[in-house]
């Protein structure tokens, strides 16, 4: 099984919150981790932006990503949200297979 963490974030707490819940229910991520408030700079439609955001760190797994990109998307009020996955290269055992059984 491959394990990924995926990260995504959101201007105001409670949809990071929402986001989270969603995702935890409908069983395509095993925990998600707001942490907040960060802030980013980005260039947006030519402009350089500082935004305050909540970010959303969702522990899940490859066969799960696709569906939880699509329900990231559906569930998030930017135009293009940020979604990124990244591999989770080592971690416990018992973990592994906790984040296993709770996704799916």
């Amino acid at each position: 099984m491959a394990a990924l963490v995926v990260l995504t974030t959101t201007d105001k707490r409670e949809d990071a919150q929402r986001i989270a819940r969603e995702l935890i229910e409908r069983r395509l991520a095993a925990c998600v981790q707001i942490v907040g408030p960060v802030e980013s700079v980005y260039r947006w439609q030519g402009a350089v932006e500082t935004t305050q955001e909540w970010q959303c760190l969702a522990k899940t797994t490859d066969d799960q990503y696709a569906a939880l990109e699509a329900a990231i998307v559906a569930l998030h009020s930017y135009d293009t949200p940020e979604i990124i996955a990244l591999p989770i290269e080592q971690a416990s055992a018992t973990y592994l297979a906790w984040l296993a059984g709770e996704v799916g």
